[in-house]
């Protein structure tokens, strides 16, 4: 690998490595005390790599749910990815074959942060920098599961309340986004939609996730020429200081 290149993507990823190794560890820790093995926590963070998806899945097994309630609640929490992945059309359209499936199986939410914003340097090719970027958070990810399997296996503590290190990191990211950001029209009708949704059909069984996403969407489809009509003097003033 190009050592300009993974340059590059470690230093666009060091706040998703500190936050991925702590919650990752969280994560490999409630496995263990749910009675798991390390390997099925590594597994799943191979083969599923949800986030807040797992956590939920810590619950789902320790209760031996069933398969229809686990499919739709995984359905409901990852639903957001949709959106994401429709964002991301314009970068990945030039990526084919495995690179392109692995990263769409890889937009996890600070991934997607990460690729929204970032740009590579010169001499790195985009589709190696986005591929790489996505790459290496997983591992991180993984790096995190691994170490609190084996730390849960060895120390037992009440993990009560330790799953909320997914929204804090969440948290942490949503406002760097908003104090880098100039537009931030899209970031407050996500938090006035889902609220308002939450007000109506209230919290049990995240019911008013389905309708908060289609406002949200909705919504953005809507004002879609507002916003690009918004970015234009950006564009146009990047474009003179390049003269």
């Amino acid at each position: 690998m190009h050592s300009k290149l993974l340059s590059a993507a470690v230093h666009h990823t060091l706040p998703v490595l500190m936050g991925y190794l702590s919650i990752g560890l969280v994560f490999g820790w409630m496995m263990s005390a749910a009675g798991f093995i390390p390997l099925w926590s590594v597994a799943m963070s191979m083969v599923v790599y949800a986030g807040s998806g797992q956590y939920l899945g810590v619950d789902l097994l320790s209760n031996a749910s069933p398969l229809a309630d686990v499919a739709f609640f995984t359905f409901i929490i990852n639903f957001r990815h949709l959106v994401y992945g429709l964002s991301m059309l314009s970068k990945f359209h030039y990526i084919t074959g495995w690179r392109k499936l692995y990263m769409i199986f890889a937009l996890t939410d600070e991934t997607y942060a990460l690729l929204a914003g970032a740009h590579p340097p010169k001499e790195v090719k985009e589709q190696d920098f986005y591929f790489v970027i996505s790459l290496l958070d997983q591992l991180y990810w993984i790096a995190g599961t691994l170490i609190g399997a084996v730390a849960g296996a060895i120390i037992t503590i009440n993990t009560e309340g330790i799953d909320f290190a997914m929204t804090a990191l969440f948290l942490v990211i949503a406002v760097e986004q908003w104090l880098s950001g100039k537009q931030h029209l899209p970031a407050l009708l996500g938090i006035i939609g889902p609220l308002a949704c939450l007000f109506t059909w209230g919290p049990e069984g995240g019911r008013f996730l389905i309708p908060a996403l289609v406002i949200l969407v909705t919504s953005l489809l809507l004002l879609r020429p507002v916003l690009d009509k918004a970015e234009e003097p950006n564009s146009a003033q990047k474009g003179e200081n390049l003269l």
